[in-house]
C-alpha cells in the first residue's frame, strides 16, 4: 500500500514528519518498507509562458521559442509538436540536473542558441508521457518554480501490509490509525450522514444477484458524462502512487479505491444489455474480452457482473472491454460491490490475472463500504466530469452480516501483557479505531463489537494484541524475567524413555520409530487368539490407507516390517527396538487404553560389525535376549530381576522351550522369547528373529534399588578359585548364588568363569569353576583366615548339590 503523507493529511492533522509517522506505523504491526521524497532535483525547473514560436531555419522537427521567465525572455531549441505561443510549461534552465541525469547547460542546436529545454513529464520524472511538452494550462504566471506552481513537494510512504489487515490498503485506513496514535480526529471527505437512501424505485436500470458470493452490490446512475483528462491536482495524487492516468472517469474510480479501499468500476450504460446487472456465475463456454485486450475462457465457478444478454466483467477481478468507458460515454452506471474473498482469489489465480481491485477483495472489503465510496465517487465524477446523477439507485444489501461481540476480560489484559491497564484506558484506545466497547456490569469486563471493517478481530486475544498494538510495543516497561532458582520439573515417564533409549542404544540398538496406525492383518499373521484382548482394535473412521486403518495395540509388528525391510537390502545383523503407545479398549471406556511399551528385536550376528576374524559368525540367542534385559533393567536401578520359563503361558507366535516372563518386585513386566517360524513367515522373514517386551508403565510404578554410599576399601582383597563337579542338571547360576547368600562375611563376589563338560568328567555331569573374592573391613586377611571360610563354602557346596571337588 503506498501513500503520500499530503494526501494523509488530508483527512487527520499529523503534527509529525513522514519518518516519525513511518516509525510509528511500523511499531503498530504496519510495517513500512519505503519513505521516499517526491520529484526532487527539479529546483531549477520553472513555469515558463511561449510567446512565439518560429522554425528552426536549419531542421524540419525543431522551432525556435521566445520563452518568458517572469520578466526574463530567453530563447529555446525545442522538438515538441505541441509547442505554441501562450502555452505554459516547464522549463529546466542551466545548471538543472533533470530526474533522469540529464545536465542542461546553454548550447547550440544546429546553429540556434538554446537556453535551456520544455520539458515533457518524462523528463521530470512526473510520468511516462512523452508525447509533448507539459501543458499547464491553469496556469498564468511565469518565472514560479514548478514544484511550488504545481504543488510536487511530498513524501510517499510504501507500507508492506499482512494478508489480515485489508483495512490499511487505503488512505483512509492508514490516517484511521494515525489519528490514534497521535489523538487525532478523523475528518473523511464523506460521512454516513451524507450518503442518500437507495431504494431501487423508478430506476432505468435493474440489479439482479443470483449468487451468495456477493453479498452486496449498489449502482449509480450519472449522466451528461464528459470524457476528458483529470485535473492536476487528481492526476498528481494517482500519479504520487505510480497510477497511470486515463481519464477523468477511470482516474475517479482509481483515486476512490485508493482513498477508500473499496474497488468501483465504471460501466458505459448505454454499452449495458437491457440496461440490467445480473451478478451470476458464468455458463458453460462463455469467454469474455478483459480490459486488457485478452480473451478469456470462464469457468462455472467463476462470479460474473452480466447484463441481460452476456457477461460485462469479472467480479472483482477487472472489467470488460464490451462495457468499456471510451470517449462517446455519456451515461456512467457507476459500481460499488462486495464479493467474497475466496471467489475471487480462486478466478484471478485461474485466469492468471491479478489486479489493484482483486488485490483488495481477496483480502476481504468492508460490506458496510460500498455505499460511503460511492457517494464520494459521485461527488467527484460531478465535480471533474460534469456528470448530473440520475434519482435513486440500488444498494442492495441482503448478504451483509453483522459481527458478534466479544468479551474482553480487562484482568486477562493485564496478565498477558504485563501492564496495569484500567477500563476506561481500553476502551479509549479501542474507541479512537472505531471499535464499539461497552462496559458490563462488573467494571472489569468489556463487550467490544468489532467493526465491519476489521475481518481479522475474531477472539479475545485478537483484542488483547490491538490493544497492545495501540499503547506501542516500546511502551511497556523492560523487565528481567523472573527465573525461579530451582529444577525444572520433568515428566517421569518422559524421562523413562529417555532413560531407556540411552540404555539400549549403548548395547548397540537402533530406535525405529513407526506409525501408530497399523494393518489389522497383523494380528492374524500373529495368530492371537480371537478372544484375545488385543485384537479390539479402534478403527479409524477416515483412514489413509486400508494398511493403516486400526490403532495398534502391539508394537512387534512393526518392528517384524523393519526387519523384513532391512533383511531385503541384504542388512540381516539386526538391533531394533521402539518405545511408544499402544490402544486397547476396555469394557466401558469412552477412549482406549493407552500403555506405554518398550519392544526390541535381535537378529543375525551376536556381535554385528566386529571383525569376522575375531568373533566368527555365531548368532545371537535366547541367552543374548536376557542379557539385554538385566544390563537395561540394571542401568534403570532394578537388578532383583525375575525370569520364569513357562511353556503353558507361551505367545501363539513364540517358541514355549524359549518363552518366558519377565517380573520385578512381584510387577509382571513383560516377556522374552524367539519367535516361531510360522509367524516369522507371514511376515516374510526366514531367519531367526529373538524379541523383548516390556510394560514401561508398570516399570514406573516399581521402586527403584535405594543407592548407598560405601568407602572405598581399606584392606587388599584375596582371590580363591572353587572347581567342583556337580549333576548336569544343577545349574551355575544357584551355586553363585548359593555362594552369595551363605552368610560368610568375607565374601565380597562370587563369579562363575568356567563350565567344563567332557574329558575326565563323567557323563552327566559337569565342572562348575568358580572365583571367591574376600576381603575384611578391619584387617588384611591371612591365608589361614581364608582357608578357613573357603573350606566352609566348599562343604556347603558340596553337601547341597551333591557334588564332589575337581581332581586336576
Amino acid at each position: 500500500m503506498k501513500f503520500t503523507f499530503d494526501w494523509l493529511r488530508q483527512f487527520v492533522d499529523v503534527n509529525a514528519a513522514p519518518q516519525e509517522l513511518a516509525d510509528r506505523l511500523t511499531m503498530a504491526g504496519l510495517e513500512v518498507d519505503a519513505v521516499e521524497e517526491l520529484f526532487t532535483g527539479l529546483d531549477q525547473v520553472k513555469v515558463a509562458e511561449i510567446l512565439a514560436v518560429a522554425p528552426h531555419p536549419d531542421a524540419d522537427r525543431l522551432v525556435v521559442c521566445q520563452v518568458a521567465v517572469g520578466p526574463e525572455t530567453v530563447q529555446v531549441v525545442c522538438g515538441a509538436p505541441n509547442a505554441r505561443p501562450g502555452l505554459f510549461s516547464a522549463l529546466a534552465l542551466p545548471g538543472a540536473v533533470l530526474p533522469g541525469g540529464l545536465s542542461i547547460k546553454k548550447s547550440k542546436i544546429r546553429g540556434q542558441v538554446s537556453q535551456g529545454m520544455l520539458c515533457s513529464e518524462r523528463d521530470l520524472g512526473i510520468s511516462d508521457n512523452h508525447g509533448g511538452i507539459m501543458e499547464l494550462t491553469w496556469l498564468h504566471e511565469s518565472g514560479v518554480d514548478l514544484v511550488q506552481a504545481l504543488e510536487l513537494r511530498d513524501t510517499a510512504i510504501e507500507v508492506d501490509l499482512t494478508p489480515n489487515r485489508p483495512d490499511c490498503a487505503s488512505v483512509m485506513g492508514i490516517a484511521r490509525e494515525s489519528a490514534a496514535f497521535y489523538g487525532r480526529s478523523l475528518q473523511p471527505p464523506v460521512t454516513a450522514r451524507d450518503i442518500p437512501r437507495l431504494t431501487g424505485e423508478n430506476c432505468q436500470f435493474s440489479v439482479t444477484v443470483l449468487h451468495e458470493d456477493c453479498p452486496r452490490y449498489a449502482a449509480r446512475l450519472l449522466k451528461k458524462v464528459k470524457i476528458g483528462p483529470s485535473p492536476w491536482w487528481l492526476k498528481k495524487r494517482l500519479l504520487a502512487v505510480g497510477q497511470r492516468p486515463i481519464n477523468n472517469v477511470v482516474d475517479v474510480t482509481n483515486f476512490v479505491m485508493l482513498e477508500y479501499g473499496q474497488p468501483l468500476h465504471a460501466f458505459d450504460f448505454a454499452k449495458l444489455g437491457g440496461g440490467a446487472i445480473v451478478v451470476r456465475r458464468a455458463r458453460e463456454g462463455e469467454t469474455l474480452t478483459t480490459l486488457d485486450g485478452v480473451q478469456r475462457s470462464l469457468a462455472p465457478d467463476m462470479l460474473m457482473i452480466c447484463d441481460a444478454e452476456r457477461p460485462v466483467a469479472v467480479a472483482g477481478v477487472m472489467g470488460g472491454a464490451n462495457s468499456e468507458v471510451d470517449e462517446h460515454t455519456t451515461e456512467v452506471l457507476l459500481e460499488s460491490a462486495c464479493f467474497s474473498p475466496l471467489s475471487v482469489r480462486r478466478t484471478a489465480r485461474r485466469l492468471n490475472l491479478a489486479t489493484e481491485a482483486s488485490y483488495r477483495f481477496e483480502r476481504g472489503v468492508d460490506p458496510e463500504l460500498p455505499p460511503l465510496a460511492m457517494e464520494r465517487a459521485v461527488r467527484l465524477l460531478c465535480q471533474v466530469a460534469g456528470a448530473e446523477v440520475a434519482d435513486n439507485g440500488v444498494d442492495w444489501a441482503a448478504g451483509v452480516k453483522k459481527n458478534a461481540p466479544i468479551t474482553l476480560r480487562v484482568g486477562r489484559v493485564n496478565d498477558l501483557l504485563g501492564y496495569a491497564f484500567q477500563a476506561d484506558e481500553i476502551s479509549r484506545m479501542l474507541s479512537a479505531i472505531e471499535i464499539e466497547v461497552r462496559p458490563l456490569e462488573n467494571g472489569d469486563t468489556l463487550q467490544v463489537t468489532p467493526p465491519s471493517f476489521r475481518v481479522d478481530l475474531e477472539r479475545e486475544i485478537d483484542l488483547i494484541e490491538e490493544v497492545a498494538r495501540l499503547k506501542g510495543y516500546n511502551e511497556f516497561p523492560q523487565t528481567m524475567p523472573l527465573v525461579p532458582m530451582s529444577a525444572a520439573w520433568q515428566d517421569p515417564a518422559r524421562r523413562l524413555r529417555q532413560d531407556v533409549a540411552a540404555a539400549m542404544t549403548a548395547q548397540s540398538f537402533f530406535e525405529a520409530i513407526n506409525y501408530s496406525f497399523v494393518n489389522p492383518r497383523h494380528l492374524d499373521m500373529l495368530g492371537l487368539a480371537e478372544d484375545d484382548d488385543r485384537r479390539r482394535t479402534v478403527q479409524l473412521k477416515n483412514p489413509l490407507a486400508e494398511d493403516q486403518s486400526v490403532l495398534r495395540s502391539m508394537l512387534l509388528p512393526g518392528l517384524l516390517d523393519n526387519v523384513r525391510r532391512n533383511v531385503n537390502y541384504q542388512v540381516s545383523d539386526i538391533r531394533l527396538f521402539e518405545t511408544g503407545k499402544c490402544f486397547v479398549p476396555g469394557p466401558g471406556l469412552e477412549q482406549p487404553e493407552e500403555k506405554t511399551c518398550l519392544t526390541a528385536v535381535l537378529s543375525g550376528r551376536r556381535l554385528p560389525g566386529a571383525p569376522l576374524l575375531h568373533t566368527g559368525e555365531e548368532k545371537c540367542d535366547i541367552y543374548d535376549v536376557k542379557g539385554v534385559i538385566e544390563t537395561l533393567l540394571a542401568s534403570l536401578g532394578f537388578s532383583a530381576v525375575v525370569f520364569e520359563h513357562s511353556r503353558q503361558a507361551a505367545e501363539p507366535y513364540c517358541e514355549p522351550e524359549t518363552f518366558a516372563r519377565i517380573s520385578v518386585q512381584g510387577r509382571d513386566l513383560g516377556c522374552f522369547a524367539r519367535l516361531t517360524r510360522k509367524a516369522l513367515s507371514q511376515f516374510g522373514i526366514k531367519q531367526e528373529v529373538y524379541f523383548l517386551n516390556l510394560q514401561l508403565d508398570s516399570l514406573l510404578a516399581a521402586a527403584k534399588d535405594s543407592k548407598q554410599f560405601a568407602a572405598l576399601p581399606k584392606y587388599p582383597s584375596v582371590r580363591w578359585d572353587i572347581a567342583v563337579v556337580v549333576p548336569e542338571q544343577v545349574r551355575a547360576g544357584e551355586i553363585v548364588e548359593a555362594i552369595t547368600h551363605s552368610g560368610i562375611s568375607l565374601i565380597e563376589q562370587a563369579e562363575l568363569f568356567d563350565v567344563f563338560r567332557g574329558g575326565a568328567i563323567s557323563k552327566g555331569m559337569k565342572s562348575v569353576a568358580i572365583k571367591v573374592t574376600y576381603r575384611s573391613a578391619e584387617q588384611t586377611l591371612d591365608d589361614e583366615t581364608v582357608n578357613r571360610e573357603h573350606q566352609k563354602i566348599i562343604d556347603m557346596l558340596l553337601n547341597r548339590f551333591g557334588g564332589q571337588l575337581r581332581e586336576v
